[in-house]
């Protein structure tokens, strides 16, 4: 292939991939439809109900029965199931005469609706529920963990948590007891580490089982940006992977880092700090949303505006309900109708659906 074909294949797939149509779902008249970044209605408000499009189909209610249709409002499988759930790896779950199962993109059914109720793959294996007890099948339907737990969560880096006579412990994708059932309660392993509870206090254990941090803390939360939120008699604070104490129990309330930030309460107003405990933005907002591309909802005197992660208002609280920015815009609400702003705060989509969802 020479330079120039090279890169005539390369503008191509550049086009490709960034040229992909992006649709949210809207609500008119009681009725779900969808529109594009412009906020042209490119499939008319027909639906009952709709999801979010996920690998190109979206499940879609029409009267009492579920079905799909495609980014140009074509029906592509028809509305026939009693309940459906979003593709994922390949594949929906449907409902069909009161039990689960699983179909294609073309709408042939892969997996035969047999289960009491079904989740969405993950990590190429799905959680089932059958005759009161939990277990996992893989893609063609195979049973590859009997259901025997009384509870199971879904696989998450390798490994699933499960429910055995009142403990929680973990499995492999085998099926094997990786992690023996002896903790009251226990999260998925996020960046490495779970959250799990012994007697009544919580902390955490490596994909080895070991205490890696332990049981010290009224609550936490998992780790994410190398942190966690941990609570320690009604204050919280912060912990790095070691267990150390990285920003002191100080805050009424204390989220996720997101996008280096963290939201806080403290005094009964919200603010921000940096991975270091300080305050990066003062505790001065009704009520904040995380950091997304770059801007964050905050409250103030019972409206919505967006802030930098200078704390600088960029967008002036104006509206009665706001959201993340997804793409590049953002859902805000004006007296009782939906719309979209952009990151100058120019509503791009006039405020006029009784409900919205985000772009993807």
């Amino acid at each position: 292939m020479n330079k120039i074909t090279s890169f005539l294949l390369l503008v191509f797939l550049s086009v490709s991939c960034t040229s992909e149509t992006l649709l949210a779902p809207v609500k008119i008249d009681g009725k779900w439809g969808f529109i594009d970044k412009n906020g042209k209605i490119t499939i008319k408000p027909q639906f009952d109900e709709a999801q979010w499009f996920q690998e190109g189909l979206v499940a879609i209610k029409l009267g009492n029965v579920w079905g799909y249709i495609d980014k140009t409002g074509e029906i592509a499988i028809n509305p026939q199931f009693e309940g459906a759930g979003d593709f994922q790896e390949g594949l929906a779950r449907i409902r069909l005469g009161g039990k689960w199962g699983y179909m294609d993109k073309n709408g042939k059914i892969a997996i035969k609706p047999q289960f009491d109720y079904a989740w969405d793959f993950k990590e190429g294996l799905a959680r089932i529920k059958l005759g009161g007890k939990y277990g996992f099948i893989d893609k063609n339907g195979n049973i590859v963990i009997e259901p025997q737990f009384d509870d199971t969560w879904n696989f998450h880096e390798g490994l699933a948590n499960i429910k055995l006579d009142g403990k929680w412990g973990y499995i492999d994708k085998n099926g094997k007891i990786a992690i023996t059932p002896q903790f009251e309660d226990a999260g998925d392993f996020h960046e490495g580490l779970a959250m799990i509870k012994l007697g009544r206090k919580w902390g955490y254990i490596d994909k080895n089982g070991k205490i890696a941090i332990k049981p010290q803390f009224d609550g936490v939360e998992d780790f994410r940006e190398g942190m966690a939120s941990i609570e320690l008699g009604e204050k919280y604070g912060y912990i790095d992977k070691t267990g150390k104490i990285a920003i002191n129990p100080q805050f009424e309330d204390a989220e996720d880092f997101q996008e280096g930030l963290a939201s806080i309460e403290l005094g009964e107003k919200y603010g921000y700090i940096d991975k270091n405990g300080k305050i990066a933005i003062n505790p001065q907002f009704e009520d904040v949303l995380d950091f997304q591309e770059g801007l964050a909802g905050v409250k103030l005197d019972g409206k919505w505006g967006f802030i930098d992660k200078n704390g600088n208002v960029v967008i002036e609280p104006q509206f009665e309900g706001a959201w993340w920015f997804q793409e590049g815009l953002a859902r805000i609400k004006l007296g009782d109708k939906w719309g979209f702003i952009d990151k100058t705060g120019k509503v791009v989509i006039n405020p006029q659906f009784e409900d919205v969802r985000g772009f993807n």
